[in-house]
């Protein structure tokens, strides 16, 4: 199986007190990780890829654990989550749905085995490509108050033989959500929607 070559790592964390209405008692809090390696496939089709997620599960664990870390340290606090991926101009879509597994369960395991599934999106592109990461609660997917997105990107990456994997994190639902549904305070099914 082939090795996972770093070049670089993006942290980002945001702290958003308000999106025009009143202040937050408390802000809401995002992080966002990207990790730049080497594509093992670049430039040729490769049949069999699957075996190169399991190369990639201890990089999402720590790639998670530096987000748990980046919003204060308590896995409880932290209750939104999503990843992605973005593959240079000489991969393909299938290389960065490689980060599906290793990213997702890294994440649910960092956070205490959260119940949701992980919401995802992938493309092919250029540096300085940017990708909306979107983002549910760890625990329901249906909690509409934490539906949301973080954009994320890196200025030379990935160049075309790189992916950038991302794995996004928040706490707490938006600023100002105020459009009903499922509250975060009565999620009760425990299957991972409501």
């Amino acid at each position: 199986m082939p090795e996972v070559k770093i070049r670089k790592q993006v942290r980002i964390v945001e702290e958003i007190f308000h999106e025009g209405g009143p202040v937050a008692a408390k802000p809401r809090r995002r992080a966002a990780i990207v990790t730049v390696i080497e594509n093992p496939y670049a430039g040729r089709y490769v049949e069999d890829i699957a075996p190169f997620m399991e190369d990639l599960k201890p990089l999402g664990v720590a790639m998670a654990k530096e987000l748990v870390v980046a919003l204060g340290g308590d896995p409880a606090a932290v209750d939104g989550y999503g990843k992605g991926a973005i593959v240079g101009a000489a991969g393909e879509i299938e290389h960065g749905a490689l980060w599906h597994v290793p990213g997702g369960y890294a994440m649910r395991e960092a956070l205490g085995d959260a119940l949701a599934i992980v919401p995802s999106t992938k493309k092919v592109g250029g540096p300085g490509t940017r990708l909306d990461v979107p983002v549910t609660h760890s625990n329901a997917s249906y909690v509409r108050s934490h539906f949301d997105a973080m954009e994320v990107g890196v200025s030379d990456a990935p160049r075309a033989d790189e992916i950038a994997l991302v794995l996004v994190m928040t706490c707490g639902p938006r600023v100002h959500a105020r459009v009903g549904g499922l509250a975060a305070a009565d999620i009760s099914k425990g299957d991972g929607l409501r």
